[in-house]
C-alpha cells in the first residue's frame, strides 16, 4: 500500500516510528524522497527534531560515550557520580525505546543532593519510559537516586505498560521507598517472574512489605492463582522491617508464598532476633541463609543435626 492511500494520522504514526532522537538522519532523509512524509515534518517538528537530538547527543558525551552510535549500541550504561539533571534523567527515559541492545542500566550518585538525580530522578526517567522502553535490559540499579512516592508510582505505571519487559534484578538503594511508596509499587513488582529485588536502606517497613509478599484480598475476590510470588532474591538490610513484618515473611513463606525465594537478607532491621531466626528457619532447607543464621548462633550443618545424624544411624 502507498503512503498517500494512508489516513494522516497512519502517516503520522510511520513518522513517529521512523523518528530517533539519536540517529535523526532517517526520517529526514525518507521524507525528502516521498511528499506525504515531507508535509507531516513540518518546520516546527524538524526545529523540534533537532532539539531533542542536540539533548541526546548531550547526553551521550555526559554518561560517557562520544557519539549516539555508540549509545545505541552500548550493552551497559553505568552512570556513576554523573550528576544527572532532570532533563537529562527525563531524555534518559525517552531514549528507552531506541536502546534496543541495552542490558544493564544503573544510576548512582555519590550522596544525596549531589545533581538533580538526587530529587525525583526516579520520577523524570520513569515518566518517559513508554510501552516497550529498554526491551532487552534485565539488570536497574539506582543508588541514591531519589525515588519516593511519585517515583514509585511512575515506575509502576511503566512496568504495567510494558516497558522493561526482561527485567530480572531491580535495585533500589538509599532511594527514600517507604511503605506507601512500596505499596504503589508491589502490584507491578508481583506481575512480574523471577525477580530478585534490593531495598537495602530505604525506610520502609511492615505495611510495605506486606503489601509486596502477602497482600490482603480485597472484599468478594477470588484467591489468586496457585505458584506464589516468583521472587528469587530479597533484601531488606537497614529497613525498617520490625518483629510484625518478619511474622508475615514467616507466614508467606510457610504458605508457599514465596516458592522460588532463594536468598533473603535482613541485617541491619529493628526486628529482634527471634522474629529474623523464625522467619528463615520457615524455610531454611530453600534459602542460601548461612551467613545469617550464624549471626544467631546457628550453623549450617550444626552439631545438633549431626548428632541426630548419628543417633539415625545407630
Amino acid at each position: 500500500m502507498a503512503l498517500s492511500e494512508l489516513r494522516g494520522d497512519e502517516q503520522g504514526i510511520i513518522l513517529g516510528q521512523l523518528w530517533n532522537p539519536l540517529e535523526p538522519r532517517l526520517a529526514v532523509y525518507l521524507s525528502s524522497a516521498n511528499k506525504e512524509l515531507r508535509l507531516l515534518l513540518t518546520p516546527a517538528l524538524r526545529q523540534q527534531s533537532w532539539a531533542d537530538h542536540t539533548a541526546a547527543a548531550a547526553l551521550c558525551r555526559k554518561v560517557g560515550f562520544p557519539s549516539c552510535k555508540e549509545l545505541r549500541e552500548a550493552k551497559v550504561v553505568h552512570c556513576f557520580g554523573k550528576c544527572l539533571s532532570a532533563a537529562d534523567l527525563t531524555t534518559l527515559g525517552t531514549l528507552g525505546s531506541v536502546l534496543p541492545a541495552l542490558e544493564s542500566l544503573a544510576i548512582c550518585e555519590f550522596s544525596v543532593g549531589v545533581g538533580a538525580a538526587g530529587h525525583d530522578g526516579v520520577q523524570w526517567l520513569a515518566e518517559g519510559l513508554v510501552v516497550g522502553a529498554l526491551p532487552a535490559v534485565r539488570f536497574v540499579f539506582f543508588n541514591t537516586v531519589y525515588m519516593g512516592d511519585a517515583g514509585a508510582s511512575a515506575f509502576a505505571a511503566a512496568l504495567d505498560q510494558g516497558a522493561l519487559p526482561q527485567l530480572e534484578k531491580l535495585c533500589l538503594i538509599n532511594t527514600a521507598i517507604g511503605d506507601a511508596a512500596l505499596v504503589a509499587l508491589a502490584p507491578a513488582l508481583r506481575r512480574r517472574s523471577a525477580l530478585e529485588l534490593n531495598f537495602r536502606c530505604n525506610p520502609l517497613g511492615d505495611e510495605g512489605l506486606a503489601a509486596l509478599v502477602a497482600p490482603p484480598l480485597p472484599a468478594g475476590a477470588l484467591p489468586p492463582p496457585t505458584g506464589g510470588l516468583k521472587l528469587k532474591t530479597l533484601d531488606l538490610s537497614h529497613t525498617k522491617v520490625s518483629d510484625a513484618g518478619c511474622t508475615a515473611l514467616a507466614a508467606a513463606l510457610h504458605s508457599g508464598a514465596l516458592p522460588a525465594l532463594e536468598e533473603l537478607m535482613l541485617d541491619g532491621i529493628p526486628a529482634s532476633a527471634v522474629a529474623k531466626v523464625a522467619a528463615a528457619c520457615k524455610a531454611r532447607d530453600t534459602l542460601l541463609f548461612a551467613s545469617h543464621l550464624e549471626e544467631f548462633g546457628f550453623e549450617s550443618g550444626s552439631e545438633s543435626d549431626e548428632n541426630e545424624d548419628e543417633e539415625g544411624g545407630d
